[in-house]
């Protein structure tokens, strides 16, 4: 289901035109570390993993809307960032990716 989530988003991005290539392709690219590392994580803490997964998605689908809610966009990231909080000291690769994570998608023009 993790790897589901992933997926869906990386296609949904690629398909999205709320965004320019430059900026769909960095993203892309953070979602495939950001695949790696909550792979790793879903080892041992399955459900934050699938949570992180799942605020990654909602966090994309707001930025990339064609009619973008600044108050749900901020939220969305919010959760985004609050849901690797715990994971700082052991997981620091997977924070800094969705700390990128939320300031590309952040700068998408709200």
């Amino acid at each position: 289901m993790l790897q589901d989530t992933i997926a869906k988003l990386e296609e949904r991005l690629r398909q999205t035109t709320a965004t320019d290539e430059a900026k769909r392709e960095e993203l892309l690219g953070l979602l495939t570390k950001l695949k790696a590392e909550v792979a790793e994580l879903s080892e041992t803490h399955a459900d934050q993993a699938q949570s992180i997964a799942g605020f990654t998605a909602v966090s994309a689908h707001e930025a990339t809307r064609e009619d973008k809610n600044p108050q749900l966009m901020q939220l969305s990231l919010k959760g985004l960032a609050s849901s690797v909080e715990e994971f700082k000291a052991s997981h620091p690769r997977l924070v800094e990716v969705v700390n990128r994570i939320c300031t590309t998608l952040s700068n998408l023009g709200i």
